[in-house]
């Protein structure tokens, strides 16, 4: 089995049946899908059970980050990734990233690009992958988790299970922990996922903004200094990466509106720019992600 993708729920029923689509429709190569639901009380368990393309678990968890560990620990596959409810694989994606894999055996992790789109399916921009550095990623986290796959060897040998003391910035300490144990990481730079913007995502609310502050006060005095640097020596990165700035373009996914069938959707402006994300002064809120 060459893919175990981990999908934690709680009370998202629609944008849950989307995720699993999207998963399911993927070919080319073998995978699991598990569904860690921490025993929703919406629609969820109405049918989640009876969903024949997913390994579905349904039991209480502390948060997140707790059912993305558990549900790392049942996997099997060889490559590990995690895809929350609002978000989405693009056809084929999983092909691609295997293939990446197979021509690059010395690397550990892969990050890959990432549309946005509204709550309707409509784009917004896209998100450009960096390769995450031990200071800069401080002031700008250069990832999106949902084009993130890991090797599963590189998993056991470096025990990087998410730290569940987080309840909305695990990612960042994460991906942290293979920084800092060397793992051997790539850019692929092609579309792999698509984020939704609802406007509802746990990175906006009030939390969040709590654990950035945090994170902010545990930052390394230099990267506190030098925080205009780092941001600046991202944006150079992100410049000079090949493939950022794209003609327009078409891509397919799931809506709410059509559950059962890819619709394709236009990217008749192409920008990496998330407006609503990225309005915010680094001073207002250094640490964003």
């Amino acid at each position: 089995m060459k893919f175990s993708i981990i999908t934690p729920s709680f009370r998202n029923s629609a944008w849950l049946k989307l995720c699993i689509a999207s998963v399911a429709d993927q070919s080319g190569v073998s995978f699991e899908h598990i569904v860690q639901d921490s025993c929703s009380d919406d629609d969820t368990q109405n049918w989640l059970p009876h969903e024949t393309r997913v390994k579905a678990f349904i039991e209480k968890d502390s948060g997140m980050y707790d059912a993305v560990n558990r549900g790392f620990r049942r996997a099997q596959g060889e490559i590990l990734a995690y895809l929350n409810c609002d978000e989405q694989y693009l056809p084929g994606a999983l092909k691609t990233v295997a293939d990446f894999f197979d021509a690059n055996p010395a690397v550990e992790a892969v990050f890959a690009d990432v549309i946005v789109t509204d709550q309707d399916g409509n784009y917004i921009c896209h998100r450009p992958a960096l390769v995450p550095q031990n200071h800069s990623m401080w002031v700008r986290f250069p990832i999106l988790t949902c084009a993130t796959f890991l090797r599963r060897r590189t998993f056991e040998e470096k025990q990087v299970f998410f730290d569940a003391q987080w309840r909305d910035l695990g990612d960042f300490f994460w991906v942290r922990k293979l920084v800092m144990q060397g793992a051997r990481m790539a850019v692929l730079p092609h579309f792999t996922s698509v984020f939704t913007d609802t406007g509802d995502n746990m990175n906006q609310k009030a939390n969040a903004v709590r654990e950035r502050a945090l994170k902010w006060k545990m930052a390394p005095p230099l990267v506190r200094t030098l925080q205009y640097f780092f941001l600046a020596q991202h944006r150079v990165r992100l410049a000079l990466r090949p493939g950022v700035r794209k003609n327009p373009f078409d891509f397919a996914l799931y809506t709410r509106s059509s559950p059962d069938r890819r619709v394709t959707q236009r990217a008749g402006h192409p920008t990496s720019f998330w407006k609503s994300r990225l309005t915010a002064s680094v001073v207002m809120d250094p640490g964003r992600n």
